[in-house]
């Protein structure tokens, strides 16, 4: 039996690849904000546990983590919470940019910091939900798409210093899904959301199990998805 550690466990992608590790039998941790969202991912997600610690602060999580009990070991860690806010480079407060930057790009890095050794100690793999803003940055997307770029930049670097204790990285672009932050996203571009153009969170689930099952003699390091036609 694996163990895992999920963080944006409570919709989405985060959502549909819990379900999918729990129904397999895999143990299960998921981060949440406080203690109130960790109550409704254990009544949501029977038999995982939970971790309180919030993304938004990443300077907190070490204090946060030593006051809990985690696992020994780790054979995943998957970064897939995030958040967005669009507007040009004139518009978006240096507020915008901080925050952004915290939730994706600095919290991923401290977490991942905090656990290396129960990932080295089980030649674990750390997975990353960039985006295809990570690849390519368009109008109104220059603080998502920044931190995105940086988190590429991430999985990258520690998969060049870790990958002699046997810890695995790989990197996940999807296109857009249909996920509550895709319809966020439309509502700030004053667009009409159709879940249906978009890809599923389960098949983004799928890639990512995909990347994790893979045996110990590969490694995928980059994978987009992209809504289908």
């Amino acid at each position: 039996m694996a163990t895992h550690l999920i963080t944006g466990a409570g919709s989405g992608i985060g959502a549909a690849v819990t379900r999918r590790l729990l129904d397999r039998g895999d143990e299960l941790w998921l981060l949440a904000r406080d203690a109130g969202r960790a109550k409704e991912l254990r009544e949501r997600f029977e038999g995982a546990a939970t971790v309180v610690g919030d993304l938004a602060e990443p300077e907190r999580l070490s204090w946060a983590l030593g006051q809990q009990s985690l696992p020994d070991r780790l054979d995943s860690l998957q970064h897939v919470a995030g958040v967005v806010e669009l507007g040009g480079v004139g518009e978006l407060s240096a507020r915008v940019w901080n925050q952004t930057m915290a939730a994706n790009l600095v919290a991923p890095a401290e977490l991942t910091r905090l656990l290396l050794p129960q990932l080295r100690l089980a030649r674990g793999h750390v997975l990353f939900v960039n985006s295809g803003a990570g690849l390519r940055a368009n109008p109104q997307w220059s603080a998502y798409a920044a931190s995105k770029h940086g988190l590429r930049a991430l999985a990258d670097s520690l998969r060049a210093e870790e990958g002699g204790n046997g810890v695995r990285v790989t990197s996940v672009y999807p296109g857009r899904t249909a996920t509550p932050m895709q319809e966020k996203v439309h509502r700030q571009e004053g667009r009409e959301y159709d879940a249906g153009r978009w890809t599923t969170p389960d098949s983004v689930a799928t890639t990512l199990l995909t990347a994790l099952d893979l045996p110990r003699d590969a490694e995928v390091t980059d994978l987009t998805v992209r809504p289908g036609t």
